[in-house]
């Protein structure tokens, strides 16, 4: 899981728990400016088998670290789909964030508010 704060340059993505381990990292940090859009789709969750380049890949289970996806570096950090935003980015070394956090229309909101 991974909890969210912004301030007014930048969003920082804190992974909490035993998910560092799993995704082995711990925080990621990205400029508000270069955050297209948070939202939620289950839909748009890929198929549980990627190309991993780093961290754990548990099919069904739980995706954490980097992997290789629809031509592109994505960050995921999932175990329960429901809970599962995507954050689209520009300019950075990840395309996509793809997060499980405890509450998805409130960090839906904090991610997109101006």
């Amino acid at each position: 899981m991974v909890k969210i704060t912004k301030t007014e340059k930048e969003t920082t993505f804190e992974i909490i728990g035993l998910h560092k381990l799993w995704a082995f990292k711990s925080e990621i940090k990205i400029p508000n400016d270069h955050i297209i859009n948070a939202y939620q789709d289950e839909t748009k969750i890929k198929d549980w088998y990627m190309a991993k380049l780093i961290g754990t890949n548990m099919p069904y289970v739980l995706n954490a670290g980097t992997f290789y996806q629809d031509g592109g570096k994505i960050f995921m950090d999932v175990a329960k789909k429901e809970n599962a935003i995507i954050i689209e980015l520009k300019d950075e070394n990840y395309k996509q964030l793809i997060i499980e956090v405890e509450d998805p229309l409130e960090s839906i909101n904090l991610i997109n508010k101006k």
